[in-house]
């Protein structure tokens, strides 16, 4: 097992079940923290996370369709999103670990239009045979944004996200 993921999963062990915060907001940005235990064995959480269109709400996309997105797993990898009268990137798939973590460049909503740096980050471990889910989506930019007004509808928006990923995980349903 290499460093970083002895470390990750360390830092997993710590998790509070169903814990979830929003902290360091200010002018430059903020950190949206969700921590979880997911009653799925780690490979069906995993296999949810990488399933992104599946459990994501058709109603924070462009096109209205979750349906409409794809991730390419890989380095560099696109999570986009086409339909007939457009498209959109999403992010850019920065590290994948299978099993282990999924890291995303992601300017999601409106933080797109807003000269912003977002790093989204799926991680999951295991700690006393139990799975564990850790999200964390942090943001920074100019002074100028208004990421402090923005921050709360960013932890409501990916709050909704989380809660349908570990559904999704769980029973096969996001909802």
């Amino acid at each position: 097992m290499n460093r970083v993921l002895a470390l990750l999963l360390l830092a997993l062990a710590a998790v509070t079940p169903g814990r979830a915060e929003t902290s360091n907001v200010g002018p430059t940005g903020f950190v949206v923290t969700f921590q979880r235990e997911v009653n799925a064995p780690p490979e069906k959480l995993w296999n949810a996370i990488t399933q992104l269109p599946a459990w994501w709400s058709s109603t924070h996309t462009w096109s209205g369709k979750a349906s409409s997105m794809s991730i390419d797993l890989r380095a560099a990898g696109c999570w986009c999103e086409a339909w007939d009268a457009g498209s959109v990137m999403h992010g850019t798939v920065v590290l994948i670990q299978p099993g282990a973590m999924l890291r995303l460049y992601a300017n999601l909503g409106p933080l797109q239009d807003k000269a912003t740096a977002g790093v989204l980050t799926f991680a999951q471990g295991m700690s006393k045979g139990k799975t564990l889910l850790k999200v964390v989506y942090r943001i920074s930019g100019p002074a100028d944004t208004g990421l402090v007004e923005l921050s709360a509808g960013v932890d409501k928006v990916l709050a909704e996200q989380v809660e349908r990923l570990v559904a999704f995980a769980e029973t096969g349903k996001a909802e």
